[in-house]
């Protein structure tokens, strides 16, 4: 049984590759969308913020639904409506349509996130869920970054065939969880009514059945993942328009450099990472790699030059791949095996909060001054440092 299992989360880690790939190849073109439909500078993070949105309604909806439908069930529909969505994106030349395109994306994504994490924790073993989750942060780092490099030098050339390739290679994704993952193991899935499953799983019923979970300690690690992920997708979004209306890199160095993100973000998960799992108090450890991306941000407002600014926000890039497993192996050693499917929907519902709010602040504050965004991204990593360094004094110790 625990070689099934293993082999099964082998097949996720897979799958979770080709889907982080494809999940990021429009996105260092969409700048260039922008621009050519000559659409207000707010439109990057509008739209983004569009699709964190329906992200951050649907993700405690997700949650609930695992207890219902198997994950590889859950995981083949959220990549078959995601692709849809894509294809929407692809079709529409409005601001109005590219943001209805988003709302359907953003739907259907959370679906994706919350499933891996509730099938991770459900067949990994207590010694191997922190390994798991850090190899599962780290392929969606990585998938992302060569996504980008593929998205960025295809884009150069084709716009529609980018999404073409992103929608097909989505939807291949979905059918490949449904046939090559397993149930999820130790979880018993009974047929209910579809009036009580819609009753019981709709975004409202799911929000509310948090306080079943909700203890002090989950609100503190809930609000530290909030602010880190208003920090990272204040930068992510920022950067990536910035390197276009700055210095006018086309899609294919955005792709570029991407793809040594990839190589960086490998690097820190595979080292730093795992032994600040093995060998450190991991609430601490996570402080600390907060505070490291808020000083990083400093440099990237201070240096005006290209070459400095890039190799700092490189050097944030990495602290950022460290934190995200950390935090989320924080949320995990609190969660139970009974409640581990409403915890990990509402923990991605947080970060799809801190999605919206870091791209709609970013998009907003960069007509008031190009590195604005940088400064607010600064400020939501020390907050969030500060909320795991209260929970400790509190508490008197570390995870």
């Amino acid at each position: 049984m625990k070689k099934k299992t293993e082999r099964s989360v082998r097949f996720l880690f897979a799958i979770m590759m080709l889907e982080s790939l494809a999940a990021n190849f429009v996105h260092p073109i969409t700048p260039t969308i922008i621009k050519n439909l000559a659409l207000p500078d707010y439109m990057f993070g509008l739209a983004f913020a569009g699709m964190a949105f329906t992200n951050f309604l649907f993700s405690p909806f997700w949650g609930k639904l695992s207890q219902f439908v198997a994950s590889r069930k859950l995981l083949m529909v959220s990549c078959t409506g995601y692709a849809i969505g894509q294809m929407m994106f692809c079709l529409t030349g409005s601001q109005a349509g590219i943001l209805a395109a988003r709302l359907v994306s953003g739907m259907f994504t959370g679906g994706i996130g919350v499933a891996a994490l509730v099938y991770i924790l459900d067949q990994s073993g207590e010694e191997s869920q922190g390994r798991n989750l850090v190899v599962l942060a780290a392929i969606q780092s990585v998938g992302a970054a060569f996504g980008y490099l593929i998205g960025g030098v295809l884009g150069v050339y084709t716009i529609r065939g980018t999404f073409y390739l992103q929608s097909a290679t989505l939807f291949l994704s979905g059918i490949m969880f449904f046939f090559l993952l397993s149930d999820n193991e130790g979880r018993r899935f009974e047929k209910v009514p579809m009036r009580t499953l819609a009753k019981d799983a709709n975004p409202a019923r799911a929000f509310m059945d948090s306080k079943l979970f909700m203890t002090r300690v989950f609100a503190i690690l809930f609000a530290a993942s909030l602010f880190a992920n208003l920090g990272t997708y204040a930068f992510d979004q920022c950067f990536n328009y910035y390197l276009k209306d700055q210095f006018g890199f086309s899609s294919a160095y955005n792709g570029l450099l991407k793809a040594v993100v990839g190589f960086i973000t490998l690097a820190a998960n595979s080292t730093l990472c795992m032994w600040l799992i093995r060998h450190t108090k991991i609430r601490r450890a996570t402080s600390l790699v907060l505070t490291g991306c808020a000083v990083c941000v400093v440099g990237i407002v201070c240096f005006k030059e290209l070459v400095p600014f890039i190799l700092v926000c490189l050097l944030l890039f990495a602290f950022n791949a460290v934190y995200v497993p950390l935090l989320q192996f924080c949320v995990a050693v609190e969660a139970t095996p009974e409640n581990n499917n409403l915890v990990m929907g509402f923990f991605n519902a947080m970060k799809s909060l801190g999605m919206i709010g870091g791209a709609l602040v970013a998009g907003f504050l960069y007509g008031a001054g190009a590195k604005l965004p940088f400064v607010f991204a600064g400020v939501c990593f020390l907050t969030g440092a500060v909320f795991l360094v209260v929970k400790v004094r509190r508490s008197g110790s570390y995870t």
